[in-house]
């Protein structure tokens, strides 16, 4: 090598992406990774100005010491040969091509999950030679020289939106290296999410409010609404984390279950409000009204004392004549043939609340409930469909 600075120029096709992991917070990426650069040495004359050479030549030559800075584990592929390309032309420039499937890093922020938008970088650069023995360049500048096959995607749960290819320079104790950078933009489908948590926890709201209409001694009716929908919650918010990293903070997703979560727990405490407030005495109340209603009409007419001292009995008429000495008193009997018995006016025995009221909370309950929840749906989606996606990490530095 001359003491000049070694241009290596770089391009990458992409024949497929994905899939991304979000609980490992990495990517598969399968590419041609392409190298160029020029070896003084390498010059020749002959008859053709390109020499296709065995890829085996290429641990006799040098070549650069690239290597991927996100990389977790990069594979190279062998069947049925070792899938390399090097091509040499008669002024010395070489041509080092392989096919490599990369587990590269990609640090996800989600706390628009799962309206989330993420860029996942691709970085790579000498391992050994800083930058001024060994300068990397795009080949076909910094827009073409990273292209992405049509089909190439391999993703269930994003769109691949493109990407941003550039440069870096970054300083360590050995110096300051070159590394070339592609951030590929993600964004994510919420399909899948408003289908398997976002609707269920919608309709379990619903079904906490059902119990509003029902009657306010219906206990164990509304004991149940209350309880499984609570259940129902918890299961929801435990399964929907399960497909998530465990991050310290909350995600859009946990803010929604959090609010319904909050909507089922206060219809329960609702419902505990009103059975407190609930008299218990109207079952027992209405029984006693309906047995001394039929003892009226069963049990004969007693004896109807007069003032004058007068009893009647149907049929005959006794009266008891009282003298201020007890002993001289006389029993004189009339048969003056059959007497009318005095008609007793019977009052109805009053009608008795058997049923409770509808309760003034539940009336509340029934308007306010559905309107607060309506409210929050429109705040919650206008906030985070309407949201502009903004990657972090865009911005390579030049």
């Amino acid at each position: 090598l001359t003491d000049t600075v070694t241009e290596v120029k770089t391009d990458i096709y992409v024949t497929s992406f994905g899939p991304v992991s979000d609980t490992d917070m990495e990517y598969t990426i399968d590419v041609f990774f392409r190298q160029s650069w020029r070896d003084e040495r390498l010059k020749f004359d002959g008859p053709m100005s390109t020499l296709p050479l065995n890829n085996l030549l290429a641990s006799k030559i040098w070549t650069p010491d690239t290597f991927f800075h996100n990389g977790k584990k990069s594979v190279a592929h062998n069947m049925t040969t070792p899938n390399k390309l090097l091509r040499l032309v008669d002024n010395g420039t070489l041509l080092y091509t392989m096919r490599l499937t990369i587990h590269a890093e990609c640090p996800m922020h989600l706390e628009d999950f799962p309206m989330d938008t993420h860029a996942c970088p691709l970085k790579f650069g000498s391992y050994a030679y800083t930058k001024t023995e060994v300068m990397y360049i795009w080949s076909n500048g910094q827009e073409r020289s990273v292209e992405v096959a049509e089909d190439g995607s391999r993703l269930n749960q994003y769109d691949l939106l493109g990407h941003v290819a550039g440069t870096e320079v970054i300083q360590s104790n050995t110096g300051e290296y070159v590394v070339m950078t592609t951030y590929f933009h993600l964004k994510r489908k919420i399909g899948y999410f408003v289908i398997q948590t976002y609707l269920p926890c919608i309709m379990t709201v619903i079904l906490s409010q059902v119990s509003f209409w029902l009657n306010r001694e219906s206990v164990p009716a509304r004991t149940v609404f209350g309880v499984t929908t609570v259940l129902t919650m918890t299961t929801l918010s435990i399964s929907a984390r399960n497909s998530l990293p465990k991050v310290a903070y909350a995600t859009a997703m946990d803010w929604f279950i959090a609010v319904c979560y909050a909507f089922v727990f206060s219809a329960l405490i609702e419902f505990a409000t009103v059975n407190y407030f609930t008299k218990r005495s109207w079952a027992w109340d209405g029984k006693k009204a309906m047995e001394a209603q039929e003892m009226k009409r069963k049990d004969p007419l007693p004896l109807a004392k007069k003032a004058n001292n007068t009893y009647n009995i149907v049929g005959t008429t006794y009266t008891l004549n009282i003298a201020k000495d007890p002993g001289l008193a006389t029993i004189s009997k009339s048969a003056a043939g059959p007497a009318k018995l005095p008609r007793i006016e019977e009052k109805p025995p009053e009608n008795k609340k058997t049923y409770n009221s509808v309760s003034k909370v539940d009336k509340m309950s029934r308007i306010v409930f559905p309107v607060l929840f309506a409210i929050f749906n429109l705040v919650y989606w206008a906030t985070y469909v309407n949201r502009e996606p903004i990657v972090k990490g865009t911005t390579p530095k030049k």
